[in-house]
């Protein structure tokens, strides 16, 4: 080093690039690591439907709101939707291989995911495996024959409902305005799957709540869930906790917050409900653009 502070300067420089040359020489011929093997075998010895494992869905992390102080709220509203799955904008909901309302039932069977009844929208009685499992298992009787002996055995088979009967969710939300940071904001509360009854022949009878979810305590299992979102890239790693967050559905409003405790259609009817629906939703946003009005 001392050496090398004495040198003049044009030497110095020379001996510089040398060493640099000789380093690049050292690095070109280092050899290349060997190949880390990209699809190990699994675990259960079946081969892997991929060509690489998915982890990032899965060690996807949920982000904690914003500690929101009771004095700061200004003003808050509570709104009911409905999600229809049969809009383009909601097909994600009604996914073949992994629809919602399939991964909260199978969640909730295993533990995974506390779900409520749905006597009520306040998430005050939560269901046991076992009461969950009479909820979404039908069970019949059979009568089947012994093609020997002719003997006849009478046999209970727990047939599971069609999850592509669930055509609807209801979203329960709260909107308010924060004065902390002077922002009209929301948090989503609860999700119901609507699962469809049908008479003998088929025909539509009414709609019925399977359970209750709540959203905020679903969160870090919602993140862990991969949503199949339009666009052909299924290498994207949008989870449903990021669809419902970035509000990526199309809904509708049915309820909101009154005196009554009434919904729309309980006053309204025909296409009347779908004027106020929007006029609610026009009239909550127009309310953050009055706050801001001289």
């Amino acid at each position: 080093m001392k050496l090398l502070l004495f040198m003049p300067a044009p030497r110095l420089r020379g001996c510089l690039c040398i060493l640099l040359l000789l380093s690049g020489m050292v690095v070109a011929q280092t050899p290349d690591p060997e190949p880390v093997e990209a699809t190990p075998p699994d675990v259960s010895g079946l081969p892997l439907d991929d060509f690489t494992h998915r982890e990032v869905i899965d060690q996807h992390q949920v982000l904690k709101y914003a500690p929101v102080r009771e004095s700061d709220i200004l003003w808050e509203k509570r709104l009911w939707r409905i999600i229809d799955i049969r809009e383009k904008m909601n097909l994600p909901f009604a996914y073949p291989e992994a629809p919602l309302a399939y991964l909260f039932g199978e969640a909730a069977l295993v533990g995974d995911l506390t779900v409520y009844d749905a006597a009520d929208d306040r998430f005050t009685q939560p269901l046991d495996a076992e009461t969950l499992g009479k909820t979404l298992f039908k069970t019949d009787t059979i009568i089947t024959v012994d093609p020997v002996t002719y003997e006849e055995t009478i046999k209970i088979v727990r047939n599971s409902i069609n999850w592509a009967d669930v055509k609807r969710f209801r979203l329960k939300e709260a909107w308010f305005f924060d004065t902390r940071t002077a922002t009209l904001r929301f948090r989503i509360l609860g999700i119901a799957p609507l699962i469809n009854v049908t008479n003998g022949e088929g025909d539509f009878l009414y709609e019925r709540p399977l359970f209750w979810v709540h959203y905020p305590s679903a969160r870090p299992f919602l993140a862990r869930q991969k949503a199949y979102t339009p666009g052909d890239n299924l290498s994207a790693t949008i989870t449903w906790e990021d669809l419902f967050e970035m509000r990526y559905f199309a809904s509708s409003v049915y309820k909101e917050n009154n005196v009554y405790d009434r919904r729309l259609q309980d006053y309204l009817t025909g296409v009347d409900v779908l004027h106020q629906a929007a006029n609610i939703d026009d009239a909550l946003f127009n309310r953050e653009h009055d706050l801001w009005s001289w």
